[in-house]
């Protein structure tokens, strides 16, 4: 990661929340959510990479700047670079959404005895009436069978977004 564009970025969010100190969540959704320059994945990342660098320090769960931020100019219209931080499983986006949602639908079968297309049904049946993306629908039918999947939110969710920016 390049340490002047992090800089940049770190500078950015702190200058824009009026803050000294913030919350790690507060720097990693601005960047994935409000601005879209990462995907929660990478802007989680991201902060702790930061953190790794020792461009930010944590205390008392609040994270605090390492440099003197008001000496750095973001210039307008900044956004990152393409290459400042990439994922680094160099997965396809579609075979990762793949990936989980196998994994789900295999927790599923294994719960309920149902076959597979019969759950696949079910997902999309829900899909059309609850007018939802697949990966939702998906959460829903778990939910309803009683199938654990919080281990997979976090795949899911990026899913979603990566999704919504394309």
């Amino acid at each position: 990661m390049d340490d002047s564009e992090a800089k940049i970025i770190i500078t950015f969010l702190f200058k824009r929340s009026g803050k000294e100190e913030l919350k790690p969540s507060e720097l990693y959704l601005p960047l994935s959510m409000d601005l879209k320059w990462f995907s929660p994945k990478q802007a989680k990342a991201f902060v702790n990479l930061a953190l790794h660098q020792k461009l930010l320090t944590k205390k008392d769960g609040l994270v605090q700047l390492n440099f003197d931020y008001k000496k750095i100019v973001v210039p307008l219209g900044f956004h990152p670079s393409e290459q400042l931080f990439e994922e680094k499983e160099g997965k396809d986006i579609k075979e990762e959404k793949l990936d989980v949602m196998k994994t789900i639908i295999g927790r599923i079968v294994e719960k309920t005895g149902q076959d597979e297309p019969s759950i696949i049904r079910k997902i999309k049946d829900v899909e059309k009436e609850k007018n939802i993306c697949s990966e939702v629908a998906l959460l829903f039918v778990s939910r309803e069978y009683d199938v654990d999947v919080d281990d997979c939110f976090d795949e899911v969710e990026e899913t979603i977004f990566r999704e919504s920016k394309e």
